[in-house]
């Protein structure tokens, strides 16, 4: 297939062009605005590979995205492009509307136009707000936002199935729990904590730390995208999972345990506007009706993770730096791009 993969040079689009290119015959073309979390380092390994192209843009650009759907003619688009952290939308909620919200219609509305035959939306567990034990969201479960971010991923995901509905665009939508693994901008849970152990600086814990979140390695999230791609249905919503629901304080006391750092590095903070308690979902739809089921333990995963920040120092610095940015300049420079 040819693949439009909007979002592709961040933490989770980036894992899924990679396998994508590495472990299949599909090509792939990303589209990604290069906001501060996107980092076209991450796309390296595959850069050159005559199945990949990059193009830099907006999913919010209805010129652009007709456009480039025009010319690349895909036969699926696969839409990972968001802005992504929570905190940000709650210091500054204007560009989770603008990219989540305006970008995803956009994108339906050009996939529309093209008749794409296949649209995956990619979403998260926090749309169901948070769970009391020993609940685990299915499908069906009500939508319950509690965050600038939740809400427009929430508004995202009915907008696409909408089309469905209205206009009989092949959507499916995925809602995948916390990921985590290699190339994570230090921003989220598990990286900052990772970064933080290996420069011996404090580990900011909100409130008490017994936030529940269930894990999942990127790696199994992105398999589980592509065995949606050849066997989900359409208009279908799919959870993605890792069955491995830990309290934060657990996981950063596991990364002070592996990175060999003492527990005097943990350090309580206020706890944010609106902290969800306790996300869970079911992921039994995809594993009964693909056969997908994640392969990677956390506990596994988490000693791969931190072994690849602590042999990725200076993608680290580069990234904390932003001399990360200088990346497209460097390896574009007299390129033709389409923009």
């Amino acid at each position: 297939m040819k693949l439009l993969v909007t979002g592709g040079a961040g933490f989770i689009g980036s894992a899924f062009v990679r396998l994508t290119v590495n472990s299949t015959a599909h090509r792939v073309t990303v589209l990604d605005k290069l906001t501060y979390a996107g980092n076209l380092e991450n796309l390296a390994s595959v850069d050159g590979d005559e199945r990949y192209r990059f193009v830099r843009g907006d999913i919010a650009d209805p010129v652009l995205v007709n456009q480039l759907i025009g010319e690349e003619a895909p036969d699926a688009i696969v839409h990972f492009a968001a802005e992504s952290h929570v905190d940000r939308s709650i210091l500054s909620p204007e560009p989770v509307f603008h990219t989540n919200l305006a970008g995803s219609f956009t994108l339906l509305e050009a996939a529309r136009r093209a008749k794409v035959a296949r649209y995956v939306h990619v979403s998260t567990d926090e749309v169901y707000g948070s769970l009391d034990e020993p609940l685990e969201a299915s499908e069906e479960f009500p939508l319950k936002a509690s965050s600038p971010y939740s809400a427009s991923k929430a508004g995202s995901d009915l907008l696409a199935l909408s089309y469905f509905t209205t206009y009989k665009l092949p959507v499916l939508v995925t809602r995948a729990s916390n990921n985590y693994g290699p190339y994570q901008f230090p921003e989220k849970l598990i990286p900052l904590m990772i970064s933080n152990a290996l420069e011996d600086k404090p580990l900011p814990i909100y409130g008490d730390g017994m936030q529940v979140r269930d894990w999942l390695y990127v790696d199994d999230h992105c398999r589980a995208i592509l065995a949606l791609l050849e066997r989900g249905r359409e208009g279908e919503v799919y959870n993605i999972g890792g069955s491995r629901s830990l309290p934060n304080l657990t996981v950063v006391k596991e990364i002070l345990r592996i990175t060999g750092k003492p527990e005097s590095l943990l350090t309580r903070v206020t706890d944010r506007p609106g902290h969800d308690r306790r996300y869970a979902l079911s992921s039994a739809k995809i594993e009964r009706e693909t056969g997908w089921k994640p392969e990677v333990p956390f506990e596994q995963g988490l000693v791969d993770t931190v072994n690849w920040y602590r042999t990725h120092a200076d993608w680290v610095a580069r990234v904390k730096s932003g001399a990360y940015r200088d990346y497209y300049d460097q390896n574009y420079s007299g390129r033709a791009i389409s923009s």
